[in-house]
């Protein structure tokens, strides 16, 4: 049975989002790419394009450690290019720091957007979690079998 592909697009640095919602999936039937590295190289960025082009779900999740806005380019572009295999996540509270002021408007405004255009959003791992593994069971295994 094919494993349903995930990209993890989002907030990198010194978040411990990735780690956290892997260790919540179930490896049996979901696989992961986990864009981020070491050494990011223009071959890095190729891989990641095409990861965003051809896995089954692009996932962002944003939280207030990030210190640009590059995901939230993306996720907006995905929901409009790709809005029935994009999802967002956006988790308020990490590591100590929320969204607050003006970013917390955006995120906000960001998050009603791409659910506008048909985009699930999620605001905690645990309910993500459980979603994409039931995906797999419920609806990938029947339809793509």
């Amino acid at each position: 049975m094919k494993k349903l592909s995930v990209f993890l697009g989002g907030t990198c640095g010194s978040s411990t989002w990735r780690e956290e919602l892997i260790d919540k999936l179930d490896s049996s039937l979901i696989e992961v790419f986990n864009p981020v590295v070491e050494d990011w190289t223009p071959e890095c960025q190729e891989i990641e394009d095409l990861h965003r082009q051809e896995d089954d779900i692009c996932l962002y999740t944003i939280t207030p450690e990030g210190e640009g806005f590059y995901s939230f380019v993306e996720v907006t572009d995905d929901s409009n290019k790709r809005p029935e295999k994009t999802i967002l996540c956006v988790l308020p509270n990490a590591n100590g720091k929320e969204f607050e002021g003006h970013t917390k408007k955006c995120v906000l405004k960001t998050m009603k957007l791409v659910a506008e255009n048909g985009v699930l959003v999620f605001d905690n791992l645990d309910s993500l979690a459980g979603y994409l593994n039931s995906y797999m069971i419920k609806d990938y295994v029947r339809v793509k079998k």
